[in-house]
């Protein structure tokens, strides 16, 4: 009498996902685990428990999960729920929001950081203060030169 498979008890966020060497992906890549990048993704990538992008690994595009570990280049936002590592051999150019993060001497991060318990709360465009002009829309401030 044969088992059945489906109560084998693997919980999916064990699993690793692998974009290797001299791969390229175009489009969003999401797991519930963990997703390591050796080659080239071009889109979004989205991780339940952790993204490890390695030394030659390239994102062209934002980042979301729990964990991140990054050796290679992040071109695009990255945000790590809890915890975000920048190896001295990675480049972030972009906006990165973590609870904690760990920055080895050579890492560059160009861009803007946002850290701490309350990162996700912080509205996406905030709204006007007594001191600021309000924003317009850019069909309204375009200026036009005859």
């Amino acid at each position: 009498m044969a088992k059945e498979r489906s109560g084998n008890g693997t919980s999916p966020e064990t699993f690793i996902s692998i974009i290797g060497p001299g791969m390229h992906v175009v489009g969003e890549c999401q797991t519930d685990g963990t997703i390591r990048i050796e080659g080239t993704v071009q889109g979004t990538v989205r991780a339940g428990k952790a993204v490890v992008v390695g030394k030659d690994g390239v994102i062209e595009g934002d980042v979301f999960t729990q964990d991140a570990v990054i050796s290679g280049c992040v071109s695009g936002t990255l945000v790590a729920e809890s915890r975000l590592e920048l190896q001295a051999t990675c480049t972030i150019e972009g906006e990165v929001c973590a609870r904690r993060m760990q920055l080895e001497e050579g890492a560059v991060l160009n861009g803007t950081l946002r850290m701490g318990e309350t990162f996700l709360d912080v509205p996406a465009s905030p709204e006007p203060t007594a001191t600021e002009p309000p924003m317009l829309p850019m069909s309204e401030t375009r200026e036009t030169f005859s």
